[in-house]
């Protein structure tokens, strides 16, 4: 078989998620606990790919679906689109998460004729490893390095905006920031034990900035625009 890549999962993906549209589940009726529908659909995605491609699979190791490929799995409902990821850095929010997200947008509903479920896939997005930092932080820093700002700023603005660090790592981050500036990110990252993402960028940005790709949207199955592919792997 194959070997998965970047660019087939997204593909695949996307043929994924039109079939699925049209699947009746009778084991996702009246099931209204998202980490269920979400583990339902990620599990079989990854048997859909072992049957067509050779990958490695995550594990709670690794912490990731596809650690060879430095890509994520996320579902969420269209209703409050948002997930978790582990807390590994708060330098995550500034530089990005450190792997890519595959996102799967769903709109559930129930038939009580047939007493199934259908998951109506409405939107599949790519978003690479370079744009998985927080949209306002990495927009503030960027605004502060354009108007002549030193590490002095960068510090102040980490500090009002509850980075959760103290002023060592601040400053120590703010050394790093001047060296190696971050790239604009897309995500919204909230402080908690874990971080809480929303995609309502995401969503509304897919296929419009590069890096963050819509691979599939309902009822049409997304093409990947010359100048996106090669920003895949």
């Amino acid at each position: 078989m194959p070997t998965l890549t970047v660019e087939t999962l997204c593909s695949e993906a996307a043929l994924f998620s039109a079939a699925e549209s049209r699947h009746p589940e009778p084991l996702l009726y009246g099931v209204t606990d998202g980490k269920a529908v979400g583990t339902y659909l990620e599990q079989k995605f990854k048997l859909y790919l072992k049957g067509r491609y050779e990958f490695v699979e995550g594990n709670s190791a690794s912490g990731i679906d596809f650690p060879g490929l430095l890509v994520d799995v996320k579902v969420t409902s269209i209703r409050q689109p948002q997930s978790s990821c582990p807390f590994k850095s708060a330098r995550q929010k500034i530089f990005g998460l450190g792997y890519s997200l595959i996102i799967f947008v769903y709109d559930k509903t129930d038939n009580s004729e047939n007493r199934s479920a259908t998951l109506n896939i409405l939107h599949t997005i790519y978003v690479n490893a370079e744009r998985t930092a927080d949209f306002q932080m990495t927009r503030g820093i960027r605004n502060i390095l354009e108007n002549e700002g030193n590490q002095d700023d960068l510090i102040a603005f980490m500090l009002d905006r509850n980075l959760p660090i103290d002023e060592i790592e601040a400053a120590n981050i703010a050394n790093d920031i001047l060296r190696n500036p971050p790239i604009q990110g897309f995500l919204t990252i909230f402080n908690a034990l874990q971080w809480r993402l929303p995609y309502g960028r995401v969503i509304e940005r897919a296929g419009q900035e590069e890096g963050v790709i819509a691979v599939y949207r309902a009822n049409l199955l997304g093409r990947k625009a010359p100048n996106q592919i090669q920003h895949l792997e």
